[in-house]
């Protein structure tokens, strides 16, 4: 694994902690669907289903993790969050929502983990 792709599990480790530490349920973690792409976590918030995007950054980087979900990225979201729903039954009760973790590692000191709900 090359230096970005541990930057992104690290990033996505933190980011399973921190929904698990609000009380979700991490279902699956780095999900592929073919050439359509993957989606970082799928977790349950109660009955809702929650598609999440984690963007890691490093604290000298250009770009907040937060502005990284474009809305290309996001229509490409809802198709996976679709596709997931069709291979694994259906959508559960309470229906289903886009989540979006940044993570950002300053050079010093802790990682900032932030968590956006609903985000598209």
């Amino acid at each position: 694994m090359n230096a970005r792709g541990a930057l992104g599990k690290y990033g996505e480790t933190l980011a399973a902690r921190r929904l698990t530490g609000v009380g979700m349920t991490v279902v699956e973690r780095n999900w592929r669907c073919g050439r359509t792409g993957e989606i970082d976590i799928v977790a349950l918030d109660g009955d809702v289903l929650v598609v999440c995007e984690v963007k890691t950054r490093r604290g000298d980087s250009f770009e907040h993790p937060m502005a990284a979900v474009t809305p290309e990225k996001a229509e490409r979201l809802r198709r996976l969050a679709e596709r997931w729903i069709q291979t694994h039954g259906g959508a559960p009760p309470g229906g289903v929502r886009i989540d979006l973790v940044g993570v950002l590692l300053p050079r010093r000191g802790a990682p900032a983990v932030e968590h956006a709900r609903g985000v598209a």
